[in-house]
């Protein structure tokens, strides 16, 4: 096997070359599958957290208790902390799914998710980061083509090229 001192500079320039072609490759992959990709994947999160906080169209007493005892978030009462949650938890994501109010969406989600990891569970910031990203994504780049954003965007002729 050659190491980097016995390569001559032809077969470094291949294997660059073949590293710039995968590279470039990649570049290619549209933000409008990145940003779809992520506003379905955390809606999903933070849908079905909304479904277990309710039994119909009521907030169970379970998710009162938990906001009570486990979640004890400052200066806010459980109840409303609670019914709260489940409101955003169930719109936001409506909202992401169809791309309508997308960034205002994702930078709600990404609101409760920062309280989540502060006052919550800060040991779990993997899981955290991870949905920051999907929403960051969402918050800086846009929801992307596949939105009612982008069709509304279009009609008032403030359309964006694809990147």
């Amino acid at each position: 096997m050659q190491n980097e001192m016995t390569m001559t500079p032809d077969t470094q320039q291949g294997i660059v070359g073949k590293i710039c072609s995968v590279r470039d490759l990649l570049d290619r992959v549209p933000h409008d599958v990145v940003a779809l990709i992520a506003r379905l994947s955390i809606a999903a999160v933070f849908w079905r957290s909304g479904q277990t906080k309710v039994d119909g169209w009521q907030v169970t007493d379970s998710a009162v208790y938990l906001f009570e005892n486990e979640y004890r978030l400052p200066l806010v009462d459980p109840w409303l902390a609670a019914h709260a949650a489940a409101f955003a938890e169930h719109l936001f994501p409506l909202l992401l799914v169809i791309g309508f109010a997308s960034r205002l969406s994702a930078l709600a989600l990404f609101g409760m998710t920062a309280v989540i990891e502060i006052f919550v569970y800060p040991d779990a910031w993997p899981t955290h980061g991870t949905w920051a990203v999907c929403l960051l994504v969402i918050i800086a780049g846009g929801p992307g083509r596949a939105s009612i954003d982008h069709l509304i965007a279009c009609h008032f002729g403030a359309c964006r090229a694809p990147r």
